[in-house]
C-alpha cells in the first residue's frame, strides 16, 4: 500500500471535522437553507433580510454605517441595496449635507415588512433549540472569534 492510501491518524490537523471554519461555514449554509422558506413568504433573500433589519433597529443610515454593521464592502452592499429599492422596500438618497455618501432610508412598505417578519426569529430559535442564555452565549463566542480574527487579520507583520 503506497503512502497516499494509508490510515491517517486521528488527531489529523487536516481533517474536515475537526476545522472550527468549516463547522461555522456549513451551519451558515443550514441556517441559509433553514431561511429560505420563511424569507420566501416576505419576498427577501438572506442578505436583502439583513439588511432590513439593520434599517429595522436603525432607519436613515448610510451605505457606509450598513456596510460596517453587516461586515460588507460598499461594492457588495449597493447591488443589494439597489434590488431592494426595486421592490419598493427602501430608498437611497445623496445626503444634502455630503453628496459624497448615500443615506438608506425604508419606505412605508418597507416598515410595514417588520410587523411580517417579526415571527422569523422566533422561528430560527425553536429550530436551534437551546436555551435563550446558551444562544446568547454562542452568539458572544462567535461575535468574539470573528472579532479576533479581524483584528488578527489587521495587525502587522
Amino acid at each position: 500500500m503506497n503512502a497516499e492510501h494509508k490510515k491517517r491518524p486521528e488527531d489529523d490537523s487536516l481533517a474536515l471535522d475537526e476545522f472550527l471554519c468549516f463547522a461555522i461555514y456549513s451551519a451558515g449554509h443550514a441556517f441559509n437553507q433553514f431561511y429560505r422558506p420563511l424569507l420566501d413568504d416576505l419576498g427577501l433573500t438572506y442578505p436583502q433580510y439583513l439588511a432590513m433589519v439593520t434599517l429595522w433597529s436603525k432607519d436613515d443610515q448610510t451605505v457606509k454605517e450598513m456596510g460596517q454593521a453587516l461586515f460588507l464592502e460598499s461594492n457588495t452592499l449597493t447591488p443589494l441595496l439597489k434590488r431592494l429599492e426595486a421592490l419598493g422596500m427602501i430608498s437611497r438618497r445623496r445626503d444634502p449635507l455630503d453628496e459624497r455618501q448615500v443615506r438608506v432610508r425604508l419606505t412605508e412598505e418597507g416598515r410595514a415588512l417588520r410587523d411580517r417578519a417579526a415571527a422569523v426569529p422566533a422561528c430560527i430559535a425553536d429550530a436551534v433549540g437551546l436555551p435563550k442564555a446558551r444562544l446568547q452565549a454562542l452568539l458572544h463566542e462567535i461575535g468574539g472569534i470573528r472579532d479576533r480574527l479581524m483584528a488578527h487579520e489587521k495587525a502587522p507583520g
